[in-house]
């Protein structure tokens, strides 16, 4: 996924002088994907943390666009519920809840469990499954050298691979919707949880029921994987009293 480093607002200005009139539609299309995607990485990554305010002119200056894609960008943004637009006063990064986590990760232990069993049906090839199989090497490496940055981009990148080997695109936009609102509250508590060592075997027990195209024991371990993991997450939350994240 971009981060806010990929958007050069030197090279959006050349493109776009003034930014305000006489845009091709495609170009204006590009810009405001450019700003949606800059934006939501930063707050992905809490670079703009739960309850930032910032005005939208102080936002396309940073971008280096005008206010008009901007806006659109932020409609987008509001609409998946990541940031509130408040009249007159710019946006409002929208925290997330320790309820919210709780129904999130209902929602995603029901649907990866489900991407895991279509996926295993299908029995995918050994070039398919080898993604996963490397994510899993990626974290173990990760974890003996307590990196726990590096764990965690090697674990969410296990865990796409996973989705799109269900086959079912549908499926696939609707965990990582869920999955991006997740994303802050598992980067916060990621050093005030317990090290993850279970999940590498966890891992690599759901690719051999995969490779084994055994559908209901691929289902059984990611079940119990993501249960396991929303119970450590909501005992932090719990723990240190975090109202929101």
């Amino acid at each position: 996924m971009p981060t806010s480093s990929n958007v050069a607002p030197e090279r959006i200005r050349k493109s776009a002088p003034g930014g305000r009139v006489g845009l091709p539609a495609d170009r204006r299309k590009s810009l405001v994907d450019e700003a949606y995607r800059a934006i939501r990485q930063r707050i992905l990554d809490n670079v703009y943390p739960p309850g930032h305010r910032a005005l939208e002119l102080e936002l396309a200056r940073q971008l280096g666009i005008s206010r008009t894609p901007l806006h659109e960008a932020l409609l987008r943004l509001r609409n998946e519920g990541l940031v509130e637009i408040v009249p007159r006063h710019g946006v409002r990064v929208m925290p997330v809840s320790a309820n919210d986590m709780k129904e999130i990760y209902e929602i995603l232990t029901a649907l990866e469990s489900m991407a895991a069993e279509l996926a295993a049906k299908r029995r995918p090839t050994q070039t398919e499954v080898e993604p996963l199989e490397r994510a899993s090497r990626d974290m173990a490496r990760a974890l003996k050298a307590n990196d726990l940055d590096a764990w965690a981009e090697a674990d969410e990148r296990f865990h796409r691979t996973l989705i799109e080997l269900s086959g079912n695109r549908l499926l696939m936009q609707a965990v990582l919707n869920f999955w991006d609102r997740s994303h802050r509250a598992r980067m916060f508590t990621l050093r005030l949880r317990p090290k993850p060592a279970n999940s590498t075997k966890e891992h690599r027990a759901l690719v051999e029921r995969i490779r084994d195209g055994d559908a209901q024991g691929a289902y059984a371990v990611t079940r119990d994987h993501r249960e396991r993991g929303s119970r450590e997450l909501l005992t932090i939350i719990e723990q240190y009293r975090l109202q929101q994240l």
